[in-house]
């Protein structure tokens, strides 16, 4: 694929930082420290323009949380001058990260998500009668950061892209030179990029379905030898490529349900995987502790319980949940 180019001057457009500014502040507009950055904007965006130009950004002022969604993760969110700067470059960049993605691939990504892939993979599961089900251990943390830096430097030849991008994964390691911090919009389109390579090698290669959301992967075939001898396949591009680690795999009848984004799939049903359960359970009881308490009102309570009813809704779990709604 051709390198991309001349990039800069547009990342640094004031209307693409404007933009930028907006899109980062979605969501969360009355946090003080938004509030401060918007009530002297355009020198600020004057400010983060120069440093675009220059090269010189200042990064890696990070706030360090940990969320336990279903599992414990640790979030690392930048401050909010970095993600106007993470949102203007990807407002430019995003249509070259995209042409590298295969259509299966559905992670942070418009028109993807969870429901999309979920779908792909009820349509595999009735297709085929064996999956292969892999993922990568702790990803995030492992992703290196040279081999990174080469892939973007093979998408884009603009010096001054490219020095921002490595100013970005420097700014971050989890070890000695590997890790991106979850949390960072520049994260999602880098770990995302980081498997596109394998993408291509397990659909033109390996010639299987396949569906990926960020490291969890999924391949389908009505051989089962042809999983196990795909297994290796991966295995050997994932250590030798990118330097990552597989976790043990899971290979199985499609009839005995797949386990995947939180569901457990089957070739004519979906349910709620054991996790899913527990967590709607947890929730929709701090929502009502909370509504009772007069923390929530009833127009907050309700946008929070929709969503998660509407997750429950992608499996067949009506029954299940409205015995949960009516022992509340």
């Amino acid at each position: 694929m051709k390198r991309i180019g001349k990039l800069l001057e547009k990342i640094a457009d004031i209307d693409n930082l404007r933009l930028a500014t907006w899109k980062a502040a979605k969501g969360k507009r009355y946090a003080t420290k938004i509030i401060e950055y918007q009530q002297d904007m355009d020198a600020n965006l004057l400010l983060l323009r120069k440093q675009i130009l220059s090269g010189n950004v200042d990064v890696g002022n990070y706030h360090y949380f940990k969320i336990y969604d279903p599992k414990e993760r640790d979030i690392c969110a930048s401050a909010f001058k970095e993600q106007v700067l993470h949102h203007a470059m990807m407002n430019v960049c995003h249509d070259f990260f995209e042409r590298k993605q295969i259509y299966d691939s559905y992670a942070s990504r418009k028109g993807k998500g969870t429901y999309a892939a979920l779908e792909r993979a009820k349509k595999y599961t009735k297709q085929y009668d064996f999956f292969l089900k892999l993922d990568v251990r702790k990803f995030f943390a492992s992703i290196d950061h040279e081999i990174l830096k080469k892939q973007l430097a093979a998408m884009f030849k603009d010096v001054g892209v490219l020095t921002i991008f490595n100013k970005i994964i420097n700014s971050y390691e989890d070890s000695s030179a590997t890790g991106l911090p979850i949390g960072n919009l520049s994260s999602q389109y880098f770990a995302n990029h980081y498997l596109s390579g394998l993408d291509h090698f397990a659909k033109e290669k390996l010639r299987v379905a396949y569906v990926r959301y960020m490291d969890d992967m999924i391949l389908w075939h009505g051989n089962k030898d042809v999983l196990k001898k795909a297994f290796f396949s991966v295995r050997e591009y994932i250590e030798e490529q990118l330097a990552l680690t597989l976790k043990p795999k899971l290979l199985n009848h499609s009839k005995l349900g797949l386990p995947f984004l939180s569901y457990i799939v089957f070739p004519y049903d979906v349910k709620l995987g054991k996790r899913s359960r527990k967590r709607f359970v947890i929730k929709m009881k701090k929502m009502d502790k909370k509504y009772h308490s007069g923390i929530w009102d009833e127009a907050t309570c309700q946008h929070r319980g929709l969503s998660l009813v509407a997750f429950t809704q992608h499996a067949n779990a009506k029954k299940w949940r409205k015995n949960v709604l009516l022992r509340l």
